[in-house]
């Protein structure tokens, strides 16, 4: 399962996420995005768990848990728009 994670401090590294994630289940893959050009996070990222069970235990345990001075998002992710950047959007 892949589980959105927001609202992260700027000072949260990937393996802050995979720490306290791996505290619920096994961690397959963590990615913080950042801007492109600075290199700074965006606030958001994404990990990714393969038992649902785990991913499950994960999103109800940590979800509003206070993590480097905020209050982190924790969601199922959704599935990724068709399309990309450029798409227009009227």
């Amino acid at each position: 399962m892949n589980i959105y994670v927001g609202n992260l401090a700027p000072n949260v590294q990937e393996a802050d996420l995979e720490t306290l994630f791996s505290q619920q289940g096994k961690v397959h893959s963590v990615k913080i995005i950042q801007d492109m050009f600075t290199r700074i996070s965006k606030g958001f990222g994404f990990v990714e768990m393969h038992v649902k069970e785990e991913a499950q235990k994960a999103l109800n345990a940590l979800n509003s848990f206070e993590l480097k001075g905020k209050k982190i998002v924790v969601n199922e992710a959704r599935p990724k728009r068709e399309g990309g950047r450029n798409e227009r959007r009227y």
